[in-house]
């Protein structure tokens, strides 16, 4: 038996159980990268990296009897431990910094350091969510002036800054649906979902207490029109469409949808977080939208997370831009104002209420406005047009290799979408995905969009150079080959990551969430 001893080290064995000496074999550590263990496993609970002095008669009476009784059981590091634990994860992690993100803008695109430049200026990050608004007009501007910009782009003349984040933008988008529809005594019950929308369309309609429906897709990737006009009638509140699509193709007859919804009397939701294919090259105002959200993260470069909340703004058409949320900010000759209530008779009176409590996404903003700023109209058109191109190349440089089921539906936009057909048996996208780790870089998006068996979603991003998807094209080529060939020890990679392949179903159903020290021998 090969057995460690305490310290982890491993001898090497031959056939017989003999030590035939040698390196360890089985530490964890690799090359540079060492291994690292849990913070509670590295720190003592009975230790501190920091001496601090013993409270004092009066700071022990302001806890007013609350203080704790029983030790606090976090593990104790010096500063050098503390450090390298945390480098030392973060370098088991894949980020922009590394390389290529086949997410791209969903979920991962270049955020540039100009614009955490300014998002870290004073006056912007460190605003109090309740400073008066005399003190707070420079932020107010911003959020006033991104508005603007937002609303030019998409040809639309409202938008609501509030929401947190794409659903939640959806979910905003839905509430002032059903506030108008119910304002002219017609509450509907059914909002449509074509197949090719995300996920999280039918989702929202069914929180907000709709009943949903799909609308079946064409053989090329679009929305089936005959279908949807079929359904058309007097149930039907609204139509969830994304455009373009997660099939990656522009919906050509959108407006043929919009005004068959309008004559049906219904109204009609862009899900923008495609918006990145199209930011300068169509507005879609213009394409008949009543409600759109948009991703800041993924059209205009700000990062998840980065300090706060994320953010999903939504652009309104001027049928429902009566309805829109509180609060929002309005410019005045005297400045800027933030309007937070309702006034009887005026035209905020319709507004369905709040979202949220406060706009707590300034971090987002500064970004989306400098990212915007720096670039311009053109530039921001120069944006979609590089993103598409980029998809297109990575497409046709795979499609001899990767079944690509709607390459002949013509070009696909920001995301090129591949499936599985053609892979050897008991080949599957999970065990590419794991290949690909072993490759040097993160899966793409996997098994989505539903409508193509094993579907793969590339989302290069405009950021990208030509080398930069070049190499991960060959690292894409190589892995497919395998996978085409049968090549059994995809089954078992990753290989050479820091860890190798988890039981999912088992970490899905039985997770564990918290450290527990271990009983003592």
């Amino acid at each position: 038996m090969n057995a460690p001893n305490k310290s982890g080290w491993k001898p090497a064995m031959n056939a017989d159980g003999e030590s035939i000496g040698g390196p360890a074999t089985h530490t964890g550590n690799r090359a540079l990268m060492l291994e690292e263990e849990l913070i509670f496993e590295i720190g003592g609970t009975d230790t501190t990296g920091v001496d601090l002095p013993q409270p004092d008669a009066f700071a022990q009476r302001r806890t007013g009897g609350l203080e704790r009784t029983a030790e606090i059981g976090l593990p104790g590091l010096s500063e050098p431990e503390t450090v390298r634990h945390y480098t030392r994860l973060s370098r088991q992690n894949y980020a922009i910094d590394l390389g290529l993100f086949p997410l791209g803008s969903c979920t991962m695109k270049h955020n540039p350091r100009l614009n955490e430049k300014v998002a870290r200026m004073p006056g912007f990050a460190d605003l109090h969510p309740m400073a008066p608004s005399t003190t707070t007009q420079g932020a107010l501007a911003v959020i006033h002036e991104l508005g603007e910009w937002l609303k030019t782009l998409t040809g639309m003349p409202a938008v609501a800054m509030s929401p947190k984040a794409g659903a939640h933008g959806e979910l905003c988008g839905i509430l002032a649906i059903r506030a108008a529809l119910e304002a002219r005594g017609d509450a509907r019950k059914v909002v449509l979902c074509p197949e090719s929308a995300h996920g999280t369309n039918p989702a929202t309609a069914a929180f907000a207490g709709y009943e949903v429906e799909d609308i079946p897709a064409t053989p090329e990737g679009r929305v089936d029109l005959a279908a949807l006009e079929a359904r058309l009638g007097p149930d039907v509140a609204a139509v969830m469409i994304t455009n373009p699509n997660t099939c990656g193709l522009f919906e050509r007859d959108f407006r043929k949808i919009a005004d068959a919804v309008h004559a049906a009397g219904g109204l009609v939701y862009c899900d923008g977080a495609n918006f990145n294919a199209i930011v300068g090259r169509v507005r879609p105002g213009d394409l008949g939208v009543d409600a759109m959200h948009i991703n800041l993260h993924k059209t205009f470069s700000t990062p998840h997370g980065g300090g706060g909340p994320g953010s999903g703004p939504v652009v309104f058409s001027e049928a429902l831009a009566p309805f829109a949320p509180l609060p929002f900010v309005e410019k005045t000759d005297d400045g800027f104002v933030l309007v937070e209530e309702e006034t009887a008779g005026d035209r905020h009176a319709s507004s369905f209420g709040r979202m949220t409590a406060f706009h707590g996404q300034m971090g987002m903003f500064t970004r989306a406005l400098t990212y915007i700023l720096s670039h311009g109209a053109d530039g921001l058109k120069q944006v979609s047009e590089d993103a598409v191109l980029n998809a297109n190349y990575v497409l046709r440089k795979l499609e001899d290799v990767l079944h690509a089921p709607f390459a002949d539906s013509g070009p696909c936009m920001h995301e090129a979408l591949f499936g599985d057909k053609g892979f050897a048996e008991g080949l599957s996208t999970l065990d590419l995905a794991k290949g690909l780790i072993d490759e040097g870089y993160h899966p793409m998006t996997m098994y989505f969009p539903l409508v193509v068996h094993g579907a793969m979603l590339v989302e290069p991003t405009e950021t990208e150079s030509k080398a930069a998807l070049d190499q991960f094209i060959g690292a894409m080529r190589s892995v497919a080959e395998r996978a085409i060939a049968g090549d059994e020890t995809l089954k078992t990679a990753p290989h050479y990551a820091p860890r190798r392949r988890l039981d999912e179903t088992l970490a899905a159903r039985k997770p564990v969430l918290a450290w527990t020290e271990p009983a003592a021998e």
